[in-house]
């Protein structure tokens, strides 16, 4: 009985090992045609596969061990913000790692070859880091169809390459976030605030391809922030606050009263700009009712 037991075991042990090496020579096959064809510029929402077909990782410093002839693939995921002119690009590897880093100009992103080099597209006017993702914002006047295809050229060719995203280590402590570190001289109150929007806030945030920065607590009882990243000039960015930040910092902290939003002056004329066309919407929407 244990001798026909084993012969079965065997047998089914060899069928197994057969298939699997049909399967195995399926996948590389299937891998093989799409490594063949070449990238094309679609406008599309969701998972996107970028191969490096026609495209040679530039040349790298010896400690990277990435030979110059060298093609790689990756998968480069898009997920749209609630910014339209924001789009969250996720390499399937770490970028920051911790911390987040914001470059609204080419001087700003000097500091980092990647972000310089995204900076050098035309249209695009800011570069966010986050832990796995990198928002890219542009104008208004490029469309996506045109920016996406040479942003996943570099993006693939940065970390299919391994290159460093910053040109020094204390370039990148700089640029992380410092402003919900608890310090000695904070009162029970701001330390209570700062917990939340580094553990409940930011990572809600971040979903969104942005950020929160704390940048204080007056004593009326406001916490000032400031938002970056997609957040940054997005007309639902005061619903964000008022129905989301503000409303559970109150719960938590009878201290708080209000949240109020720090804004740049190119935030400030978007947002004017904004409530403008509402009206112009509204008003053709009463006319048309009268009629």
């Amino acid at each position: 009985m244990s001798r026909l037991a084993s012969r079965s075991i065997r047998a089914l042990s060899s069928a197994r090992s057969a298939s699997n090496r049909t399967i195995e020579s399926a996948v590389r096959s299937w891998t093989r045609s799409i490594s063949s064809t070449p990238v094309r510029a679609a406008v599309h929402r969701g998972p996107t596969l970028v191969t490096a077909s026609g495209i040679h990782a530039p040349k790298a410093a010896p400690s990277f061990g990435v030979a110059s002839s060298q093609c790689r693939s990756m998968f480069i995921q898009t997920e749209v913000t609630p910014n339209d002119d924001s789009l969250k690009f996720i390499p399937g590897v770490g970028v920051m790692g911790e911390g987040t880093a914001e470059f609204l100009d080419t001087r700003s992103a000097l500091k980092s070859p990647l972000a310089i080099r995204l900076m050098g597209i035309e249209g695009v006017k800011a570069i966010f880091y986050g832990p796995d993702f990198v928002t890219v914002s542009k104008d208004s006047e490029n469309p996506w169809a045109i920016l996406k295809p040479e942003i996943y050229s570099i993006l693939m060719e940065h970390f299919s390459a391994g290159l460093p995203l910053f040109r020094s280590e204390e370039d990148k402590e700089a640029a992380g976030p410092q402003d919900t570190r608890i310090l000695d001289t904070d009162s029970e109150t701001v330390a209570m605030i700062k917990e939340l929007l580094e553990t409940r806030v930011r990572p809600a945030i971040m979903e969104d391809g942005g950020d929160i920065e704390y940048r204080g607590f007056n004593d009326e009882g406001f916490v000032k922030v400031k938002l970056k990243g997609s957040c940054r000039g997005c007309s639902s960015s005061a619903v964000t606050l008022k129905s989301g930040i503000e409303r559970m910092l109150m719960h938590y902290i009878p201290e708080v009263k209000g949240v109020e939003q720090i804004l740049d002056e190119e935030e400030v004329i978007a947002l004017d700009e904004f409530a403008k066309l509402e009206e112009r919407l509204a008003k053709n929407g009463k006319n048309k009712d009268s009629k």
